[in-house]
């Protein structure tokens, strides 16, 4: 035997089981430290949230004359994205920018209403700057909390350095509206423009393939067109123009002036900005967009004189010669928010289920439809015998098609369960939003809700002649015609034949379902299909909405149905985890009392990226196991 040779196989092995050893003990060394870190930033936050109860300092209080500051930072949603708490704290701890901060509209509109019986709140204030998308039937329902709030006899002044479109519509809902002398005010109307891809695509030799069933379907324009087809304008300037129609109508009633007083001429405004010397502030004043122009030091003045002038201890007025009571959005929502809400048990219930974002297949987390996690809460409504009625929030440009009639089907088993089931129809209920809506006991839309959009695509590509570029091929055999079918081989006459008698069938069954539940025709659904889009308005004249209203009228008509005179309402949503549950109320408090960000300006390159990747993300997230697709990618104003 060579002992040289055993020796050598030895030592080898000896090296290796050395090199094993020590990147176990460096792994070990990782995985104990991140404990380590991990323990320590928990019972950091857990140490900060105890003080946090334990001094009065932190307790936040609503002090007398008060001015409640409506400072909405970020996208008014009716449902937020779900968000891991941790991922959350940590984004907030290190003061990095929220990707897209997200307000809830029912806190909004909490906040609104219990300030206008606050004997604490004296003025409310918008400050509305850093407020983003919203749509004009969220802002419609903002708007008409402000109104009730006016009836207390307090006032409301918007203030801004300059106002966007929809942060403007808010602020014509104010008594006075003040503006920076060198702020920034121009409204530009609805419109709707997308990027095209279909050269992109062909320059990247990849081969897209469209079926679809619809004059007015332009979902999949952009990718086999390059600019927008004239049935698609035709269809878009519609409800484009309609709801702008709406939104002159509500500023012009709130600011007393026509409706001729809006410049959609370049000349007109052109004309009026040279009276103003090019000042925009001053052209906003001299149209009577605003009332006056104040600096920040000037806005400061004013409110102390209007809030500390009905002080009569003069001790505080000589402590507060230069600030004034003042609350955020944020800490009020806090005051008013129970930490464990009471719930009457034995009351009956008006089931509220929220239905936003994108209809995809499968569970979903909050901030997007899933077909099955959606179907779990209509299902929770159904077993739960409290639940006497529901009402199907949805606020969705559609998606899958076989998440929709999921979702459909467990509507249908609430209505046989003999509980009636009311859609209220937010900012979108188009396409796949339609769809789900389609079955309820009645349909109530706002009138500048986007819905409609009755049709049907199927969308994929493939690569072959992309990675024949690169010299990459695929070939083989199979025992049919079918084997083989994937995205790095050409599409065949007759799977595209059997793709659009698929896509065929789902628009008549899309039609069908209208027409059985709207008492019409097949032939008169399909005269406003064709995944033509319409206002709430539009649509009510159509048939296709039974009433126009908000969500308080869709839980009346709920609660009407179910014969109840007395009633709760209860929102039914994703259920959380004890340790999650934990996490939000420790994580919540001690990012409160650590910073305080502020929202970071992106430039206009970023904003392009932006929407180029925020239009990829819409197809690349579409997963019907079908490839079957109800979407309105064109309901969305710019």
């Amino acid at each position: 035997m060579d002992l040289t040779f055993i020796n050598e196989e030895i030592n080898m092995n000896e090296k290796q089981n050395s090199a094993k050893r020590f990147i176990v003990s460096i792994f070990s060394i990782v995985n104990t430290s991140r404990k380590i870190i991990i323990n320590l930033i928990f019972f950091s936050i857990l140490l900060i949230f105890i003080i946090s109860l334990i001094s009065d300092d932190n307790v936040i209080k609503v002090s007398d004359n008060s001015a409640l500051v409506l400072n909405i930072n970020g996208d008014v949603v009716e449902q937020k994205h779900e968000i891991d708490p941790m991922d959350a704290f940590l984004t907030e701890a290190i003061n990095q920018r929220k990707e897209k901060p997200e307000v809830l509209l029912s806190d909004i509109i909490k906040v609104i209403n219990n300030a206008k019986d606050d004997n604490k709140i004296k003025i409310l204030i918008l400050k509305l700057q850093n407020m983003n998308r919203s749509g004009l039937t969220k802002l419609r329902d903002i708007a008409k909390a402000l109104e009730n709030f006016k009836e207390s006899g307090k006032q409301i002044i918007a203030i801004g350095e300059q106002f966007s479109q929809d942060q403007y519509y808010l602020a014509s809902y104010a008594d006075k509206i003040w503006l920076d002398p060198k702020g920034w005010f121009l409204l530009d109307g609805y419109g709707r423009y997308q990027l095209f891809y279909k050269s992109a695509l062909k320059k990247l030799s990849i081969s897209q393939h469209i079926f679809r069933v619809g004059t007015y379907k332009s979902a999949v324009e952009p990718y086999i067109r390059d600019n927008m087809s004239p049935e698609a304008k035709e269809a878009n300037k519609l409800w484009l123009t309609d709801l702008w129609s709406q939104y002159k109508a509500d500023v012009a009633k709130q600011r007393q002036f026509s409706i001729d007083n809006f410049d959609e001429s370049v000349e007109i405004l052109v004309a009026k900005l040279e009276q103003a010397n090019g000042n925009i502030a001053e052209y906003a004043l001299n149209n009577h967009w605003v009332d006056e122009l104040k600096t920040k030091e000037d806005i400061h003045l004013a409110f102390l004189e209007l809030l500390n002038k009905n002080d009569t201890n003069s001790e505080n007025n000589e402590k507060r010669k230069d600030k004034f009571n003042q609350i955020t959005f944020e800490n009020y929502l806090s005051t008013i928010t129970p930490a464990f809400p009471l719930n009457n048990q034995a009351a009956d219930k008006v089931a509220i289920i929220v239905a936003k974002g994108t209809i995809l297949n499968g569970n979903q987390k909050a901030g997007m439809i899933g077909g099955d996690s959606t179907a779990k809460l209509l299902r929770r409504a159904r077993k739960n015998d409290k639940v006497k009625a529901v009402v199907l929030r949805v606020d969705s440009p559609g998606g899958s098609a076989y998440a929709s009639e999921v979702i459909r089907r467990e509507v249908e088993l609430l209505k046989a369960a003999g509980k009636p089931v009311v859609a209220s129809m937010g900012t979108y209920a188009a396409s796949g939003g339609y769809w789900i809506s389609a079955p309820a006991d009645k349909i109530i839309a706002s009138p500048s809700t986007i819905t409609g959009s009755i049709g049907i695509f199927g969308f994929f590509m493939t690569f072959e002649n992309s990675l024949s570029k690169l010299g990459i091929y695929s070939d083989g055999v199979g025992t049919t015609d079918l084997a083989g079918f994937g995205v790095t081989r050409p599409l065949t006459d007759g799977m595209a034949k059997i793709f659009q008698l698929n896509i065929n069938r789902g628009y008549q069954d899309f039609i069908s379902l209208v027409a059985t539940n709207r008492n019409m025709t097949l032939e008169q659904v399909d005269a406003i299909a064709q995944g033509r889009v319409w206002s709430g308005t539009k649509a009510k004249e159509l048939g296709l909405v039974d009433e126009l209203g908000d969500l308080s009228d869709a839980i009346a008509a709920a609660a009407e149905l179910a014969e109840l005179s007395q009633y709760d309402t209860i929102l039914i949503e994703k259920k959380r985890s004890s340790r999650d549950k934990l996490l939000r109320s420790l994580l919540g408090q001690a990012a409160s009392l650590l910073i305080d960000p502020s929202e970071i300006n992106t430039g206009p390159v970023e904003n392009i990226i932006a929407k180029l990747q925020s239009e990829m993300k819409n197809i690349n997230q579409l997963n019907d196991p079908q490839g079957v697709y109800s979407f309105c990618l064109a309901c969305e104003q710019n």
